[in-house]
């Protein structure tokens, strides 16, 4: 039978993702799996590449498509082109509602697709599904192109089955197994055909299930007992830390889809609970991503952050590598399971290439140990942290000015290792891509910070002439990044210092980092943050990467000008800590404002055109989403209006200068940890000011102190 295509539709290019564990799925709003970047994926392989449905041919017609808000279920609503005649009278269209539910459970795909007929007459018609599994690695998928592949082998058509396989050249054999609740009438190696017999206002279902094998024949009682473990999991997973609760129904909402959007991501590993970068293109480990998402999320949930520091300390590199980027102490970039990163192809199996890595990971062991009081667990990461702030140490007494450096050990490498790492992200004044070794601004700013938490954490473990020496090195290095990356002509940082040491005289966001980690005095942290919150950085949806007017700068570039929430976010902590909450405020509204334009959910990045009265904020076209930073970018951007901190030390809780974002007058924190108390942290607007009081059995055991109100 051919299957007639009709026009594309926007539903074709609307996509929605699942994920649990180290699977996801991505389909677009039919339901249906068409390649591109579609697909049901495990460990860095397409299992599924091909997943279509078809009733007599003829794709339905797309009523709705919505993930649940728990990010559990997808649910697309279709129903029935017209429809031929097949033992029965034309059917108009309309009649047949199609409705697909779809979940994961346990690295497994679950889905039961229901068809009631709605009409006067029968409906005899078949309900077709295309299959295929190209078993593609996930950097096939976005482009790369492989000398070879390893073989395809011939699909198996069992009674209840289709089970594709494949041999990669890295020895492994992959399988893919669609199963269904009953035999197909008609199957082949790219597709089943089942007979729907609808009679006036009655239903049908088939339910089908894909993994890595065939398990038994799914069935409703398989179904639904699959689906209440997966709703299960996700509440567990939601259920940590502190939720935010608002009176502004959609204010909370964001913070309901934020919080749901991180469960969604974080997978539970040995280590603990780790979030994941993003979908489709970074459902993996990521160092970097890791860290700032918990750095953002810290004084909620500081579980994350200690599940994401023992994972990073366990994969801390040994040896020295060019291909990795990897040298003794470093902290990992990435990990990747694929056959391209086990064929050595590429070095992202395990790749060390991220220069900021390293001191955000000491960085982030500073902050949860003030957060929690937790020293069992530093003591355990001890030997992790001093290998780490070692190979710091060594990187900065080889460059002349003592900064932190990067310069990728082979061409198969990142060229940039910053967070911004496209290949165009670090350029001079005149948009020269500069000779490395590269130091970035930001990243000094790590370093600063991660030195005064080890200084901090040897004081705190009686380790007096270590901690000496690290603030000492803090200090100095301080005043060499005021001396040598200060532009006094523009009031503000430059972006890098290159091999040759010379100034890119460029101003992008990277020193907002700066403000967060506060090593700027205050002239210049002001006049810093005064630039961010100006029109050539801030767009009215949040802050530019590169500022407008600046050599390479293209609003709908990846780094060069568009807008990430997670950077915003750092900015706003920034700007929030020179004393301008009101700046903090703007931001928070800003990119409140648009994640009202996506749904409540924030995407990796958007473009960074500036808002005009009547528009919207542009996507761009390949972001992640949901993405781990971009969904903690709302609690970040809070916690900088609110100017709560938690001493983990005295087990208190720090208020200064409140605010409350513009049209909310009451913002509440439900279940904050304290220590081994849990309270309520209430904000009230009362009189133009904002109170601030605890609530809860154990109120009177957490002591508020304010300052500001």
């Amino acid at each position: 039978m051919v299957d007639l295509q009709p026009a594309a539709t926007a539903a074709s290019f609307t996509t929605h993702v699942l994920k649990d564990g180290d699977s996801f799925v991505v389909a677009n709003a039919y339901g249906d799996i068409e390649g591109g970047s579609d697909g049901l994926f495990h460990d860095d392989t397409r299992l599924l590449s091909t997943y279509s449905l078809r009733i007599a041919g003829l794709q339905p017609e797309a009523l709705s498509a919505a993930v649940s808000r728990d990010n559990v279920f997808f649910v697309a609503h279709l129903t029935n082109r017209p429809l031929p005649v097949l033992g029965a009278p034309d059917a108009v269209s309309g009649l047949v509602h199609i409705v697909r539910t779809r979940f994961l459970c346990e690295d497994r795909l679950y889905e039961r697709i229901c068809c009631h007929n709605y009409g006067n007459h029968g409906v005899v018609a078949p309900l077709r599904l295309r299959l295929g599994a190209d078993f593609r690695d996930m950097f096939e998928v976005r482009g790369s192109v492989r000398a070879a592949r390893g073989t395809l082998l011939p699909v198996e058509t069992r009674d209840h089955a289709i089970v594709f396989g494949y041999e990669g050249l890295d020895g492994r054999h992959r399988s893919s197994a669609v199963v269904f609740s009953r035999e197909p009438s008609v199957r082949t190696a790219n597709s089943v055909e089942f007979i729907l017999d609808l009679p006036p206002n009655t239903s049908d279902e088939i339910f089908v299930e894909v993994g890595l094998s065939v398990q038994d024949v799914p069935s409703r009682s398989r179904y639904r007992s699959a689906a209440a473990r997966a709703r299960m999991t996700m509440r567990a997973r939601q259920r940590r830390g502190a939720s935010v609760r608002s009176v502004g129904p959609l204010f909370t909402s964001w913070m309901e889809r934020s919080r749901a959007d991180l469960a969604l991501l974080t997978s539970e590993l040995p280590t603990g609970p780790y979030p994941y970068a993003g979908i489709p293109w970074f459902s993996t480990p990521f160092g970097r991503d890791a860290v700032v998402t918990s750095l953002q999320t810290l004084w909620l949930n500081p579980g994350m952050a200690r599940g994401v520091l023992s994972f990073l300390a366990a994969h801390q590199a040994n040896d020295k590598s060019a291909f990795l980027d990897s040298a003794p102490g470093k902290i990992m970039h990435e990990t990747r399971k694929g056959e391209m990163a086990a064929m050595r192809e590429l070095p992202f199996g395990l790749y060390y290439g991220g220069v900021d890595t390293t001191p955000l990971f000491v960085m982030l062991a500073g902050a949860y140990a003030r957060r929690t009081g937790d020293l069992h667990l530093i003591a355990t990461l001890w030997p992790a942290l001093l290998a780490a702030t070692a190979w710091i140490e060594r990187v900065c007494d080889a460059n002349v000015d003592g900064f932190l450096d990067y310069e990728r050990g082979e061409t198969s490498g990142l060229a940039n290792q910053g967070w911004k790492d496209s290949e165009d992200s670090v350029f001079h004044a005149d948009g020269r891509i500069p000779a490395g070794p590269i130091a970035l601004v930001e990243v000094q700013g790590y370093v600063f910070a991660a030195l005064r938490a080890m200084a901090d954490l040897a004081r705190r473990r009686g380790e007096s002439e270590a901690a000496h020496h690290w603030q000492d090195r803090s200090d100095r290095l301080r005043e060499r990044v005021e001396q040598r990356f200060w532009m006094p002509e523009r009031n503000f940082y430059g972006i890098a210092i290159d091999g040759d040491g010379a100034l890119c005289r460029v101003r992008a966001s990277n020193p907002g980092h700066l403000l967060f980690v506060g090593l700027p005095g205050p002239e210049r942290a002001a006049l810093t943050a005064a630039q961010l919150l100006g029109p050539a950085f801030s767009t009215g949806w949040g802050v530019r990467t590169l500022a407008e007017g600046e050599a390479r700068y293209n609003p709908m570039s990846y780094h060069n000008g568009s807008v990430w929430p997670h950077d915003t976010a750092l900015c706003a902590a920034g700007i929030a800590r020179t004393g301008d909450r009101h700046g903090a405020v703007r931001l928070l509204r800003a990119v409140f404002e648009t994640a009202a334009h996506f749904d409540m959910r924030l995407p990796e990045l958007f473009c960074g055109f500036s808002r005009a009265q009547g528009n919207t904020p542009v996507s761009y076209p390949v972001a992640c989403l949901p993405q781990a930073w971009a969904a903690g970018s709302g609690f970040m951007l809070l916690k900088s209006c609110l100017g709560v901190s938690i001493d983990g030390w005295r087990n208190e809780i720090h208020v200064s200068h409140p605010h409350l974002p513009p049209g909310i007058e009451q913002v509440a924190l439900r279940g904050l940890g304290i220590g081994p108390c849990c309270v309520d942290l209430v904000f009230q607007r009362l009189d133009g000011r904002v109170i601030v009081f605890v609530e809860g059995p154990e109120a009177d055991r957490v002591p508020l102190r304010i300052r500001g109100l």
